[in-house]
């Protein structure tokens, strides 16, 4: 790896001199078509594609250095205009010539060396893509960005075109390179012809082995068309399994036509049974009326109550809203929304046992007002029989005394029938009544369920935020311990500690993991429960139990 970064630095070296002197001979305004540019862009692309990861994809291995060249846009908004441009072209199809292109524009708008200096003075972020040892991760990086800085006195016009970019990596012509080291250098021109003939076979070896991933592509190739012909018969099988579906559910549709038939004629003779019930309704009605009069002044009452607590609930559902929205700014509001969701929920319990309570309450008066019938129609008996016995005491005079002592019975048992009578009245109104209440009962009963629907909206809407704020709290984390790291702290991964540093008790999913953010180590909860404002946060952020009463000392002695 060091013989091919020095190899590589010096054909940088060779093609940007060349580059200038050419440039220079011209009046410093280049065109696509010029060799020394062309070949400089070789070079320039081999020196980025030093070291690269191979990533694996479903396809095959993949190995662009355009990956890298995607980070400068987040890193430096200014280079957003040549990301842009670069997807917006039509003709490119392969991440190698979106990567030409994006060199062609940078050297255009005469930045590359500044975009170029951004990637390497964010090396942790090319770790990524480059091996430890490759060109771009080295100093030799940074002495080929100081190379391009001279470039930036050259203007160049240059054509991109889609089926030049997306070509196969060029060759380095030597040529012009060997007769610049004769006419400049004549003491060093061995070592410099032994130089270029060692990047020579190193430019062969990667065209051998680009050679062999196009035969592997063309062997995944056969292998995916094999697996399209596969798919293509199933497909054949799926649409005869259509077909008879589609048959049966014609079949079906004959057989609901039949039931239709069916149940429209049940239709017609229950239609003809509710217009009979109906009649015999309104006859009933008639007598009723009056008893419902009363009912429906409490219904109003109790509209005007419900009117009321519909606009409770409007205040509250707009204390929902503002709740919600100081839940995006704020982590305490959450626990404060759980809980009155914990309310609600204790009061639509206490609803069901209302409903209960006045179910059980319906059936008690039903089962009385049954009783009650019963008694009624046992003491119709019992007058009948008086009245009997009245005419055969009104034939003979010797029984006066029993008739006189029968006819104060029989008043006494009309008094208890217009007692009965009137209760009987009574519960008939509270019947009324009940079914009023049976009715409001079963719109409270929507009312609740739409009520439930909206507090679990609520809730998974209250899950989701909880969720973006955790992940938002996790990405803040992630941020500020790279910072540290940026810094110089000793900043421990995840995966390098499976204790706890203090107690040294072993992590699980109840005991977490957490950072002390002034040594860097990983603590339990309960080791790391402090939080104190240090010099790189000017909030108060999670400390270690040591940490914390080393500061503390610190913060007395100074204060003393």
């Amino acid at each position: 790896m060091m013989e091919e970064r020095a190899n590589l630095m010096h054909m940088m070296k060779l093609s940007i001199k060349v580059l200038l002197q050419s440039a220079l001979s011209l009046g410093r305004s280049l065109d696509a078509e010029h060799a020394p540019l062309q070949q400089f862009f070789v070079v320039m692309e081999h020196c980025l594609k030093h070291g690269l990861k191979v990533k694996k994809s479903f396809i095959g291995q993949n190995k662009s250095f355009f990956g890298p060249l995607e980070l400068v846009e987040k890193l430096c908004p200014e280079a957003s205009d040549i990301a842009t441009s670069v997807r917006n072209l039509p003709e490119l199809k392969t991440a190698v010539g979106r990567g030409r292109a994006w060199l062609y524009l940078a050297l255009m708008q005469k930045k590359l060396a500044d975009y170029l200096k951004v990637l390497i003075d964010n090396k942790h972020l090319l770790s990524e893509f480059y091996e430890p040892e490759a060109l771009m991760m080295e100093e030799e990086g940074m002495v080929i960005v100081g190379l391009l800085v001279g470039l930036n006195v050259l203007d160049a016009n240059l054509c991109l075109k889609g089926e030049d970019l997306d070509s196969q990596v060029g060759v380095i012509d030597f040529s012009l390179y060997l007769k610049d080291v004769q006419d400049l250098e004549g003491g060093k021109e061995h070592e410099r012809i032994t130089d270029v003939l060692d990047q020579k076979n190193y430019v062969e070896e990667l065209n051998r082995h680009l050679s062999c991933t196009v035969g592997d592509l063309q062997t995944k190739i056969d292998s995916l068309e094999k697996t399209n012909s596969k798919l293509q018969e199933e497909l054949s099988a799926a649409t005869d399994r259509i077909c008879s579906l589609q048959e049966e559910q014609q079949q079906l549709r004959e057989q609901n036509e039949l039931i239709r038939e069916r149940s429209e004629k049940s239709v017609e003779i229950t239609k003809q049974d509710t217009k009979v019930e109906l009649e015999t309704y309104k006859q009933t009605r008639q007598g009723l009326d009056e008893m419902y009069s009363d009912v429906w002044k409490q219904l109003k009452e109790e509209k005007k109550v419900r009117l009321e607590l519909e606009k409770e609930l409007e205040l509250q559902i707009g204390m929902k809203t503002e709740m919600e929205i100081a839940m995006k700014l704020l982590e305490k509001d959450t626990h404060e929304k759980q809980d009155t969701l914990v309310a609600l929920r204790q009061q639509l319990e206490e609803v069901k046992a209302i409903n209960l309570q006045m179910f059980h309450k319906v059936q008690d008066a039903e089962s009385s007002l049954q009783q009650k019938n019963e008694t009624i129609t046992s003491l119709e008996e019992k007058i009948n029989q008086v009245m009997s016995s009245m005419k055969q005491m009104e034939q003979s005079s010797s029984l006066e005394k029993e008739l006189k002592s029968e006819k104060e019975q029989r008043q006494a048992l009309q008094r208890e029938l217009q007692h009965e009578k009137d209760t009987s009245s009574l519960l008939r109104a509270e019947l009324q009544q009940v079914e009023g209440l049976k009715k409001e009962l079963r719109e409270l009963q929507d009312e609740k369920s739409e009520l439930q629907k909206v507090c679990d909206e609520q809730e998974q809407a209250l899950q989701e935020m909880g969720l973006h704020l955790s992940q938002s709290k996790l990405k803040m984390e992630d941020i500020k311990e790279v910072n540290k790291a940026l810094k110089g702290h000793t900043w421990l991964k995840d995966d390098e500690a499976t204790q706890c540093k203090q107690c040294e008790k072993e992590f699980s999913i109840s005991r977490r993991k957490h950072h002390c953010r002034n040594c860097g180590h990983i603590f339990c909860n309960t080791c790391s429960s402090n939080e104190l404002a240090l010099p790189s946060y000017p909030k108060p952020v999670r400390v270690c139990d040591s940490c914390h009463t080393l500061l503390l000392q610190r913060c007395s002695s100074t204060g003393s």
